[in-house]
């Protein structure tokens, strides 16, 4: 099969070692971008799909963010950015913990600081689509956010502008009214 993928310009020797194969085969949707650019959107993606899916439920909200988003990142169609968060989700569901880190750490090798940033504050984003960020979803990011080689006080300055949306703080404040 990946001498097949070679063959036919889909991957290289180089690509073999780099990528998972959840990023090779989201990556195989996105044909008529540059294979890098695929890949970052892959990994953008799927990264996305692992935070709407930390608290084990992806939202209708969620998945619209991050659609929204794969959109705003890229040249894609409505459709086929669908059908990107669609099969981020789908992995994100069945590898669960398997791949998690693998495609991070391969988006950290794709991206540059400034899109680390972007992509942790979409990751905010996505948790707060449904008003509410889980304190899982928030340990999550945190997690995320070190794998993509931040210090907590980095993560803690992104969260800020959604604060309102972080469920301990709303609990705190409910038990106050």
């Amino acid at each position: 099969m990946r001498s097949l993928r070679r063959l036919l310009g889909l991957e290289t020797e180089v690509d073999e070692v780099r990528d998972t194969e959840t990023v090779a085969r989201i990556a195989a949707e996105l044909d008529q971008l540059e294979p890098d650019r695929a890949r970052f959107l892959a990994a953008f993606a799927y990264v996305l799909a692992r935070v709407a899916r930390a608290d084990l439920e992806v939202s209708d909200a969620e998945t619209r963010k991050m659609v929204e988003l794969v959109r705003e990142f890229s040249d894609l169609p409505p459709a086929q950015a669908t059908l990107v968060v669609l099969m981020a989700k789908t992995h994100a569901i069945a590898l669960g913990g398997t791949e998690n880190y693998l495609v991070t750490r391969q988006f950290r090798e794709l991206s540059t600081r400034g899109q680390r940033i972007d992509l942790v504050r979409c990751l905010f984003a996505v948790a707060a689509a449904d008003e509410n960020i889980s304190s899982v979803e928030n340990t999550e990011i945190t997690q995320i956010g070190g794998e993509l080689g931040f210090t907590r006080e980095e993560i803690a300055g992104l969260r800020a502008s959604f604060r309102d949306q972080l469920s301990v703080l709303q609990n705190a404040k409910s038990t106050e009214d």
